[in-house]
Parts: structure tokens; sequence; C-alpha cells
């Protein structure tokens, strides 16, 4: 049984892999989009299924107001006692020299849930793990971050003891690592083999030069000693054909002794941008005699992986076409930083209809009515039909391709005082908003007008329809390179990946609805 990697295309970074029994679990970073931490369920490794979100209410995550960017970071799944432990960061600022990051820790007895109302543990820095040790007490680690002038801003590995009577951290903390010459060091991660305890950790950066390290201790405390062949992964970054970003891993042993390490990834299209984002990827390993970690190929990521001697175990994954027909919606699509609510978004005020009611701007931070999934590949189709009767030009709605605030592309319905209903596009380059069209196109009066895009890698280009056979191109071709975390132009990191939806925009404050009657959503097989 071979493994292709990315296992998760598209935006899944920083994962946490977990097995109980005879079920593997992933959990990746979700960053600003609602609902928070998405947790996949594998039997073999090779077929995975998105199972459930664990944060899905406002009293377990806050998001509105938080930066692009910023909100859920690096979860961490662990399990002990017959109970699921989740901790996350909820990074509330992160530009210049300051980050306000809230660590948090919930708990469920089922995989699926009810989880908890979070426990808030601390802000010292982000990237926070729960460790089980062997005599059933339980550390946090987390990296530490250092705002002043002429230090390292990534301050070491803290470690403390937590608490389940008191639910709280107790106890002194201590800097257990400081880290390699390599830098960056967050992302913590222990585990006990062997008498020593190992501490894995990505460092680098989570760009180009980004790699998983080690070290180990013979008591949890310390004193840590780096891996004399450290990083035991990392990409070539000359060669642009292969798996590029690979670090933040986590470690997981089967029911059989073999050892996997999940990883982050990406693919770029062109001139390093990688516009589905950071991947989650899984590398084969094994321990040296000596007792240090190694990856079986070598340092760099393979793109196929010898899979575990596990029976195959295919998964039922949901459809990708969407009618809107059901009660509840898929567990793929996503909102940005607020709940799915009957305040904005609605399956049941028109039978066969996603009715989305005007929202705030593509600029807002706060409320908008945007519901999207991920872009999982580099060739594909969307195609959605919306009945959309807007009354001035503050009234949009429409297909978009979304990575944030700064950068879209839209093909909205709208309204203009001369032209009546029209169709146009809206375009937002690194913050640099355009409208392309020299003119937007005049609409008929009629109840269902068909959008479509086709990205074909860093292409992409919009179509509409009347009739949902005869399609007309709108629009050059757009270079989407800039949907893509490596925006250096924005002079400032990103972190997340392309999304593909629907909004809808009433900036008059009337919340004009739009009603969508379906979403196809289909790979290209190139």
């Amino acid at each position: 049984m071979q493994i292709t990697n990315p296992i998760l295309p598209g935006f899944h970074p920083d994962p946490s892999i977990l097995r109980v029994g005879n079920d593997y679990y992933i959990a990746v970073s979700t960053f600003e989009w609602f609902p928070g931490v998405q947790i996949y369920h594998s039997r073999d490794l090779l077929h995975w299924e998105l199972l459930t979100h664990p944060l899905t209410r406002s009293s377990q995550i806050q998001l509105t107001g938080n930066a692009n960017s910023g909100g859920v970071w690096a979860p961490c799944l662990s399990y002990s006692d017959g109970v699921f432990y989740l901790l996350f960061t909820d990074v509330k600022s992160r530009k210049g020299a300051f980050k306000d990051t809230h660590n948090y820790l919930v708990t469920a007895e089922k995989i699926t849930g009810p989880w908890s109302d979070p426990i808030f543990l601390n802000s010292s820095g982000f990237d926070p793990s729960m460790f089980h040790d062997e005599d059933g007490k339980k550390w946090m680690l987390n990296m530490i971050w250092d705002h002043r002038k002429g230090k390292n801003s990534f301050a070491g590995i803290a470690l403390q003891q937590f608490s389940t009577k008191e639910n709280k951290l107790v106890g002194p903390v201590r800097n257990i690592f400081s880290g390699t010459e390599l830098g960056a060091t967050e992302a913590p991660h222990l585990y006990k083999k062997d008498g020593y305890y190992h501490l894995m950790m990505a460092e680098g950066g989570t760009s180009y030069d980004h790699a998983v390290t080690m070290a180990r201790a013979a008591s949890i405390t310390g004193p840590y000693l780096p891996d004399p062949d450290n990083p035991i992964l990392t990409s070539d970054k000359s060669k642009s054909d292969e798996l590029q970003k690979a670090g933040h891993g986590s470690l997981v042993e089967t029911q059989n002794g073999e050892w996997y390490l999940a990883h982050l990834c990406a693919r770029p299209v062109g001139d390093h941008k990688c516009i589905l984002g950071r991947e989650t990827g899984l590398q084969k390993c094994y321990w040296t005699k000596d007792g240090w970690l190694r990856v079986e190929s070598g340092p760099n990521p393979q793109w196929q992986v010898q899979g575990p001697a596990l029976k195959k175990a295919p998964v039922e994954v949901e459809s990708k076409h969407d009618d809107f027909r059901e009660k509840e919606l898929k567990r793929y699509w996503n909102a940005l930083r607020q709940p799915f609510s009957e305040n904005w978004i609605s399956l049941t005020e028109r039978e066969g209809y996603l009715r989305l009611k005007g929202g705030e701007s593509l600029n807002s931070l706060h409320r908008q009515s945007l519901i999207a999934r991920r872009l999982e590949s580099f060739h594909a189709i969307v195609e959605t039909a919306v009945d959309f009767r807007p009354e001035t030009f503050q009234q949009m709605a429409g297909l978009i391709v979304y990575y944030d605030t700064d950068d879209y592309v839209y093909l909205r319905i709208s309204r203009d005082e001369q032209l009546g209903k029209c169709l146009g596009i809206l375009h937002s380059k690194y913050g640099i908003y355009d409208e392309p069209l020299p003119k937007d196109i005049p609409l008929p009066d009629q109840a269902l007008y068909y959008l479509r895009v086709e990205i074909d890698r860093k292409d992409l280009q919009f179509a509409y329809s009347l009739d949902q056979n005869t399609w007309n191109k709108i629009g050059d071709v757009v270079d989407i390179s800039h949907l893509s975390d490596d925006a250096t132009e924005l002079n400032s990191l990103r972190f997340t990946g392309t999304f593909v939806g629907m909004c809808c925009q009433d900036l008059s404050g009337g919340n004009r609805s739009a009603d969508f009657h379906h979403f196809y959503y289909t790979e290209q097989d190139i």
C-alpha cells in the first residue's frame, strides 16, 4: 500500500496526529475560519475523512475582529484516561514586536463531542501541546515569545505541569530548550521511548527553510541534547518539483509498531507561490540503534511513502456537489470569524436554496456573509446559481475565490444606476482594490444566474450563463498566485490558503438576501 502526499491537500497546516485503538486522527489549524479546528479520521493512514470540528460555539472561541491569519493556531490532539484533550492558541494580534496569544484546552469523552467550553492556560507564546507521562502527570509545552529588542523572539520551549483536579497550570515554568542554530523554535511535542523524553520541534520558520528537529533528555525537565543529525526532515528548496516547506511534525505509532511523521508541506505553482496553502503530508520513520528518530527515505519529504501493514479502509466522502436540500450544512463548509447562524445564513427559509443575508464588506474582520470551502486541487471548476435582486450598488452577491481581506477575486451581481442589474468582477491584490472590467455587463431580469470559475494552477477564468448551457467568458485570465502565503509584497507572513465560495454584501445595512440554488465543486484530472 502506497501513501501519496499530500494526504490532506489544500489548506491543512500544523497537523497533530493521534492513534486511539484502531482509529487515527489528525487535527489541523483553521485560523480565522469557523468552525475552529478540523479533525480527520482514518483507519489505514491512506484514506481520510473530515470527521468533526471541536470549536463550534461562541462560548468556545470568539474570532470576530481577529486579524487575517490570526485565530486558531496549531492544535494539539491527545488522549488519556478516556478523555480527548485539544489544546490550541487564539491569536488576537500578531504584527510587530508583540503577539497576543491565548492558549486554551477543551476536552471530550468522544472525538465527535460534545466538546467542553475552554479552560484558559496561559498567554506566554503559541503552539501549546500536552504530554501525558507514564506516572499520571500531565505537562503543557509551548514556545515562548520574547518581544524585547535585541532578544531572540523565539525564546525557547516552556514546560509546566497541568493539574486535572484544579484545571489549571501549576508549579514552576521551565524553559527546557532554547533551540538549535536553525532558529524560530516552535511547535513542541514530547514523546517518551526507551527511557528518553524526545522533544520534537519546528524550526527555520514556516516557509522554505522550515524543518523538523529533535532533542532528548533522560528527565522531562532536561537537559535536552540536540539530535546530532538535525534536521530530521526539511525540504530541498532548490527542487521546486518536490514537496516544499516541510516542518511542524507530530508522531504516531501504529498497532504494529510502525512509526509515521505527519508534517505540513506545500506545492508552489511558480515563483514560490503556494495557492493551496500549507498541506499535510506523511513520512515513514524508524528509530536508530542509538535511539534517534529518522525518516526512512532521508531528510527530504517524499511524494510516495510505504503505507503501514494495515487493512485498507476506504471512507465515504461527502459529495462535492451541494444542492442545499439537507437540513444541515456539509462538513466542508466554513464561515469567516462567526458561527453559522440564522442571523445571516439559512437552509430553511427557502426550501432547496441556501440563503445568505447581506453582511459587511469584503474588508470586514467582523460579520461577513461568506461561506466557502477549501480549494484542494490546482485544477478545478466551480459553479453556482443565484437568485439575487439588488436595489442599489451597495448590494452584491456572487461567486468568490478568496484568500483573505487583502486578496480575492469576486464575480458579483449588483445594480448600477444606468445599467440596472449587472455583472462585474472585483479584484483585490495585496490590499489594492480594482474593478478590471471596462464596464459591467447588464443582466436581464430572470430567476437564476449561473456563475462559474475555472482554475488552472495560477490562472483563473470566470464565466456566466443565463441558461446553464451556453457559457460566456467574462474578463481576462487572472493570475491568482497572490492568493498565497507567500505574499512578500505585504511584508507580512500569512498562513491560510485559497477558498472558493459564495457571499453576499449589503453595505446599506438592509440585509438584502441572495438565494443560492447549488454549488458544484469539480476537480479536474490533468
